[in-house]
């Protein structure tokens, strides 16, 4: 038994939906002949990105908002999902602008990251942004975000203290500081009007 070829997938259907989510059951078969069914939450296509703004002084940009999942306010870095034909990076600025009052000039991509991808499909785009000015559009948050500055030199106490307990914000800060950490590497410039091709 290979343990590359991945299951066959014998059928998908929509079991649940609701605005946010859409749960599908999916048939698989196993190479060794075994069939079961699993269920999943269906990602987005373009999926979602999360930012890492970086000031000139080496702080992280982070926002603090109400989590319905765990039922209190949480630290965490600006994010949220790329719309249907939108550009990654033209998300990343939209989303950063939205949640922090900020707009970037530099992006660069560092990842792709998942959440319990046994379950869910949802991909998450982590990017670094650099070169922070002012620039607030409006989000559909229901009250204003709390807006602060952390030191990325010392994120090991944000995330071991639980002032952030988001798994993607968490690996995000730590892929930063290591690229950061590195010798230089390209990066991308955003326009401020019009989309990135």
């Amino acid at each position: 038994m290979s343990l590359e070829s991945p299951p066959k997938i014998l059928n998908v259907r929509t079991i649940a939906t609701s605005r946010l989510f859409e749960i599908e059951a999916v048939d698989l078969c196993f190479s060794n002949g075994v069939e079961v069914v699993f269920e999943r939450l269906k990602g987005n296509a373009a999926g979602a990105v999360l930012v890492v703004p970086i000031t000139p002084q080496q702080d992280v940009v982070l926002i603090r908002e109400y989590a319905c999942g765990t039922e209190r306010y949480e630290l965490g870095l600006p994010k949220g999902r790329i719309e249907v034909d939108e550009v990654l990076l033209v998300a990343a600025n939209r989303e950063l602008m939205e949640e922090t009052g900020f707009g970037a000039e530099q992006f660069v991509y560092l990842a792709e990251l998942t959440s319990a991808p046994t379950y869910s499909g949802q991909r998450t785009h982590v990017v670094l942004a650099t070169g922070l000015y002012p620039a607030r559009l409006d989000g559909d948050e229901p009250e204003p975000l709390e807006v602060l500055h952390w030191p990325l030199a010392d994120i090991d106490r944000l995330a071991l203290d639980g002032h952030c307990s988001e798994a993607r914000s968490i690996a995000a800060l730590y892929m930063a500081r290591a690229h950061l950490a590195a010798p230089s590497g390209s990066t991308l410039k955003v326009p401020q009007q019009g989309a990135i091709t």
